[in-house]
Parts: C-alpha cells; structure tokens; sequence
C-alpha cells in the first residue's frame, strides 16, 4: 500500500532511518554536499541567497544549512520528519560549531507551518518527490518565503520514471511503504507563479532539476 494521507508521515519517517542518516553523513565528510544540494549552493550564492534566515524543510542531517551558514548564513531552522536525522543533524551541528544558530524540529511541515515564522530563503531539497499531493507542500512553502524558495526535484522522463517504478516495486516486495513521485515540472512551475515567484535559476543533472525562485517585486 502506498503512503497516503495520515500514514505519509510515518511512512517517510520509518524510511528514513538511522541507516540512512549514518550514510548521508558519511557521504557528506567524505564528497561534500550532494549532487543537487551543490547546485542549489550555487545559485543562491550568485544571487545573494546567503544572508537573513533560512527555513530548510525535509532538511535530513542539515547539509544544506551547514554550508550555507559557512557562507553567511545567520539562522536556519529544519524540520524534518525522520528522528534519526534530526539526530544525527544536531550532532553534526555541534561538531562544527554552528548549533547556536539552527532549531531542530522533528514533524511533519505542512502540518506544522501554520505555527512558522517566514524566512528570507526556503528550501526543499529533495523533498516534493517524497509527497503524493505536491501541492500543499508548495503551497506553505511559499508563504513562509520573503525572498528565495530553492527546491530539486526529479526530472519527468521516462527512465526517471521507470528508475522509480523499479524502486517503489522492491519497496512494496519488501514491506516498505514509502513510494517516490515525479511531478510535472510544468505544474510546479505554475503553482509557484500563481503565488508571485519567478524562476531565476536552473542547473539539471540527468535525473534531477535544481531551481530557484525568487518572490516578485510588488
């Protein structure tokens, strides 16, 4: 059964486990930022992305916000569904100094926006393709961006598709009941210009967009 509804919430917490967070880590203190986690860092430092606050959603073990308060960053709060991040993130924070200005939550953020303070920069790297209904997601977070929203999400081809059809299909043989989505980038483009913003930059790898959006002047 996929994740839907109520049970999303524990379905991505439960894949994101320990395991994963460990690997992410290690990843991170042995490469570097991640694929898209590097194209993002580019385009919000080009365009002056580093400065004010940030509100990392889906934000894992914080690499984002990591590299980002090393570029000037003065405060980040994540949230993220999965303990074993949350976890794992702060430790890391710790190590590197910087936990004085990062607030950790450990929920669901569409649930939990309601009750945010705005940011100048939002970012859900890696995170719409985790959510069914990419809609509300998007939604809250534009509300809660005053200047940038950056988001990576995968790109809709037919062997992104087929890739994440084979991995959903172990998933559900293996009792695992988190699924991965493509969403149409032509309708997340859309939403997002209903709400104000316009597309300043874009760097893809073969599987993956990075864009980032910038509010429009009023």
């Amino acid at each position: 059964m996929n994740c839907c509804c109520s049970t999303t919430t524990a379905c991505t917490a439960r894949h994101f486990d320990d395991k994963r967070a460990r690997a992410e880590l290690e990843a991170y203190h042995r490469k570097g930022p991640g694929p898209t986690t590097r194209r993002l860092l580019t385009g919000l430092r080009s365009l002056g992305g580093t400065e004010g606050t940030l509100l990392d959603v889906g934000a894992g073990i914080g690499v984002l916000t990591f590299e980002l308060l090393k570029a000037g960053l003065d405060r980040a709060h994540c949230v993220d569904l999965s303990p074993a991040s949350m976890a794992i993130g702060r430790a890391e924070a710790e190590r590197q100094g910087c936990a004085g200005n990062i607030r950790w939550q450990e929920a669901d953020f569409v649930t939990v926006a309601p009750e945010l303070e705005p940011a100048d920069t939002v970012s859900l790297d890696r995170v719409v393709c985790c959510y069914p209904a990419y809609r509300p997601l998007l939604e809250e977070a534009a509300k809660h961006t005053r200047r940038f929203l950056a988001l990576s999400y995968p790109r809709d081809r037919w062997f992104v598709r087929a890739a994440l059809w084979v991995e959903n299909t172990l998933r559900r043989v293996r009792g695992n009941p988190f699924r991965a989505y493509v969403h149409s980038p032509v309708a997340l483009d859309t939403l997002l210009r209903e709400h104000g913003f316009t597309r300043t930059y874009q760097e893809s790898t073969l599987a993956w967009h990075a864009d980032i959006y910038a509010r429009d002047a009023t």
